[in-house]
């Protein structure tokens, strides 16, 4: 049995990680979900192509504007009113859609979207590990993770579809209307973790906001080799999967003239092997510390961008490509949360400020290369795509080789009857 830190009854409990994977959900579905009209949108506006992956990367950036602030003020005000702040912001600028004219408008309102991700990964990610002993948070992003993924995998099919009746505007507005009642369930379960007495008797007290502190904080975290290194390996990590997300429109539905479902069931090969990962990141922690774990999903991870690379080299087929991505995308969701626990208490900060570093460093990278690959020419064809995205992914080694070596000869495993 999962053993929590804050008192709370079944029925709140099962609420609480409903509201926030909703709330993961749509944060991603306003991306993934749109993307095959993305040319439709650029159509509309009389904006070229390169707006595609534009404004994919402007979104990931959103997530990162605001995260330097929302970590500490969710240290010192609490956890709950920041994240339904949050979600009331990214209801709205979901909403705002449908009276935009203008692409820069368009690109604006991704970037204010992309707001709402900072949210959920500086205040809602320290709240589950706030909740859950270690074993059990890690079990529980992983799953969450597993549901949030139906946004990549789901999100081209279900947009694809929707399309055929309604506009890219009137989806906005239904991912507005169902942030409004994802902001309900969080208003109703969420519990508080800040200042609260635990189940153990201790008490997180909140951190007092200085913008002097913080800074100084900030500037130990980057002093922190061990945390820094993780959270870039984080970000290069998933740099090939946040490639293909922002350049496959381009690659699939333009260069290969492929229809808006063929791009939507292509996407399902990739984004099954993340969720398998994930299952089986679920199992491995029986028996098996964090840093294990993360040595053996290493390996697809590398063969899979290997395979990105040979593929390249020798033909351009679309089936191998997306075989290489699946292969990599697996060793992805085996570490994925394994990583980021290590790296969230690599350090003795308040989590929110810890996990907002987290969510800037990894999703600069994440923006920042695609955006590279994008402008050195990785969507004009799947050879450059998967050479550069390949590339881009396996420079986490060297971070994570540095993460491995200095690990504890003998780490305890994680218990999951804690």
């Amino acid at each position: 049995m999962q053993r929590t830190l804050i008192v709370m009854g079944p029925v709140q409990m099962i609420g609480f990680c409903l509201a926030i994977t909703a709330f993961e959900l749509i944060t991603y579905m306003a991306s993934d979900m749109i993307m095959p009209a993305m040319l439709t949108v650029t159509d509309e506006f009389n904006a070229d192509a390169r707006h595609v992956p534009n404004a994919f990367n402007l979104y990931l950036i959103g997530g990162v504007c605001l995260q330097w602030l929302i970590g500490p003020l969710s240290d010192r005000y609490g956890r709950r009113r920041l994240l339904l702040l949050g979600c009331a912001l990214f209801g709205l600028a979901c909403s705002a859609a449908v009276m935009i004219q203008r692409i820069e408008a368009f690109n604006a309102l991704r970037l204010i979207q992309g707001m709402g991700l900072g949210f959920v990964i500086a205040v809602s990610y320290p709240a589950l590990q706030e909740v859950f002993c270690e074993a059990d948070a890690v079990r529980l992003m992983a799953l969450l993770g597993n549901v949030a993924l139906l946004s990549p995998l789901l999100g081209p099919l279900l947009g694809s579809l929707l399309l055929e009746w309604l506009s890219w505007r009137q989806l906005f507005l239904g991912l507005g209307a169902a942030s409004a009642v994802t902001w309900i369930g969080l208003w109703v379960w969420m519990p508080e973790t800040i200042g609260v007495v635990r189940r153990d008797g201790q008490q997180q007290a909140p951190v007092p906001f200085s913008l002097r502190q913080i800074r100084r904080s900030y500037l130990a975290l980057l002093r922190n080799r061990r945390f820094v290194g993780s959270s870039l390996a984080l970000g290069l990590m998933s740099l090939p999967l946040i490639a293909w997300i922002g350049l496959a429109p381009v690659l699939l539905m333009q260069r290969l003239e492929l229809s808006a479902l063929a791009y939507g069931l292509w996407q399902i090969p990739v984004f099954s092997a993340v969720i398998v990962g994930n299952l089986l990141l679920d199992r491995l922690l029986t028996n098996h510390s964090l840093v294990r774990v993360i040595g053996l999903a290493l390996w697809p991870f590398c063969l899979g961008l290997l395979m990105l690379i040979a593929t390249a080299l020798s033909s351009t087929s679309l089936i191998l490509t997306v075989a290489g991505l699946a292969l990599y995308a697996l060793g992805l969701g085996m570490s994925n949360a394994a990583l980021y626990r290590l790296t969230l208490f690599a350090s003795d900060e308040g989590k929110g400020l810890v996990s907002a570093m987290i969510g800037m460093l990894s999703i600069a990278v994440m923006g920042a290369g695609g955006s590279l690959i994008a402008v050195i020419g990785g969507g004009r064809s799947l050879q450059s795509f998967a050479v550069w995205a390949a590339l881009g992914g396996l420079l986490c080694l060297p971070l994570l080789y540095r993460l491995l070596r200095n690990a504890p000869a003998a780490p305890d495993a994680p218990d999951s009857h804690q």
